[in-house]
């Protein structure tokens, strides 16, 4: 079993880790960093430290947050669904300043990105 970082827990819910096949287990919110802990495997856990987040991007359909993920400064990313996205988001907004809060591009936006950019790239030859 994993020993916590956290000294209290603000906000725990059930989520579900998605990176390769999901996991399932619970997401702790707490004063000193953002923690998962496998239902199943104890000895399965992510720990991130609030000084070590570097962004927090969510994915919003309509005015859903469907999952979010959390990019770290040395350790990649890290995408979450919970039961309660909004209120898991409130919970770590407390921590990690707003303008590091973004929503992250949709389908489409990325389309037209990657347009413009092959319009730019045939411009320059």
């Amino acid at each position: 079993m994993a020993q916590s970082q956290n000294s209290t827990v603000e906000f725990a819910v059930k989520a579900t880790f998605l990176q390769g096949l999901a996991t399932y287990g619970d997401v702790m919110v707490g004063n000193r960093a953002f923690e998962f802990y496998n239902e199943r495997n104890p000895a399965d856990f992510i720990q991130i430290p609030w000084e070590e987040i570097d962004r927090i991007e969510a994915e919003v359909i309509g005015r859903k947050i469907t999952r979010f993920a959390i990019f770290t400064k040395a350790n990649g990313h890290f995408t979450f669904s919970t039961r309660d996205n909004a209120a898991a988001l409130r919970a770590v907004r407390a921590h990690v300043p707003e303008e590091r809060m973004l929503r992250s591009r949709s389908f489409f936006d990325v389309i037209r990105l990657g347009i413009r950019r092959l319009i730019h790239r045939g411009s320059r030859a």
